[in-house]
């Protein structure tokens, strides 16, 4: 009996390894302009940096755009203060990649769903017009998050679905909730060019990022059996 167990869990172990995954990057293939749309300096290269570089690297266009300047994101700082050193940093980190960067005028910390704010998310996605956005997954505990992914989800609808829409998660268990991927990217080529933009976010200190992204990545690389990968949620088109 314990044969027939052992059997049937080496049978099971060897269908994991042996199934395809969806980790293959054709699903990137035929992207010609991508934005990355997160809340604050440093999100959309956690979220997806990997991602990023290897879209960039098939020739696709790539902008990282900010819903705020991470006003209140460093202590002893004011906003004014805090906004200078954050979107250095984050021109920074998107110099390391090499992609664009859009700031808009939401305020960290106090972001807002509102008739005017829906139309700047919908004006600068408009202005841009991209064929695929990635932003933040809509259940999360941080409320900025929550309110970027809500505002290009609106846009989307608006724009009547011209663009594709995935999320992507940030420091997920603490932030990002309930997020079971069905997209999947290998960045082991690409992991350390993320890494050394993600660092140029020495504000906001280095031991969330080691304690949270590097475990992501990992347990994603192992998902899609490699060993470092990144991971997204498609939103499906539906007419109401």
């Amino acid at each position: 009996m314990k044969t027939n167990k052992l059997l049937l869990l080496i049978l099971g172990l060897l269908f994991l390894v042996a199934s395809p995954m969806k980790s293959a990057e054709s699903w990137l293939e035929g992207y010609k302009k991508v934005l990355v749309i997160g809340a604050h300096p440093d999100d959309p290269e956690t979220m997806c940096g990997g991602t990023m570089l290897k879209l960039k690297s098939m020739g696709v266009e790539v902008v990282s755009v900010y819903l705020t300047s991470g006003e209140a994101g460093i202590r002893g700082k004011n906003h004014e203060e805090a906004r200078a050193i954050r979107q250095v940093e984050a021109k920074n980190a998107c110099e390391v990649m090499g992609v664009r960067s859009i700031f808009m005028t939401q305020i960290d910390g106090s972001a807002e769903i509102n008739k005017a704010r829906y139309a700047e998310m919908k004006a600068i996605i408009e202005a841009e017009k991209p064929d695929m956005v990635i932003t933040h997954w809509p259940i999360d505990s941080h409320r900025d998050h929550r309110v970027c992914s809500i505002l290009v989800y609106d846009a989307w609808r608006q724009s009547g679905y011209s663009f594709d829409l995935y999320y992507g998660e940030v420091m997920t268990g603490l932030q990002t909730q309930n997020f079971s991927p069905t997209f999947w990217v290998n960045i082991t080529d690409t992991h350390n060019k993320k890494v050394e933009a993600y660092y140029c976010h020495t504000s906001q200190g280095m031991e969330a990022i080691q304690e949270y992204h590097d475990a992501m990545e990992v347990m994603r690389g192992m998902e899609c059996h490699t060993k470092y990968g990144e991971a997204f949620v498609k939103q499906q088109w539906k007419e109401d």
